[in-house]
């Protein structure tokens, strides 16, 4: 079974945004796993028996944001995935209060 991780930068302030509420749902809706990221922004195996199919990370970036004093545009960001295959994926986000990117890490 594949295992994920995650990491989640605020590259507003140039800092790791901790304390970041994070779901993983099957393409069903499903709840998986969830989870709080570290100080450093990351969480480091949410799930370590993923499926092959489809994959929802939820990222709660209204609460968080909430947290920080800010107000932003994006009350959720939602990164759907494919697992194809038997090994380890990494999903880390980029965020601003008025945007995000992710990509497929290692």
């Amino acid at each position: 079974m594949a295992s994920l991780s995650t990491h989640v930068l605020d590259t507003a302030s140039g800092r790791p945004a901790a304390g970041l509420r994070i779901t993983l749902e099957s393409a069903d809706g499903s709840v998986l796993a969830e989870g709080l990221t570290d100080d450093d922004g990351r969480i480091g195996d949410l799930a370590a028996d993923l499926a092959v199919e489809d994959h929802v990370l939820r990222f709660d970036t209204s609460a968080w944001f909430a947290a920080q004093g800010i107000a932003a545009f994006y009350p959720e960001v939602v990164v759907t995935f494919a697992v194809g295959d038997d090994e380890h994926y990494h999903v880390p986000l980029l965020l601003s209060p008025f945007g995000y990117s992710t990509y497929r890490g290692s």
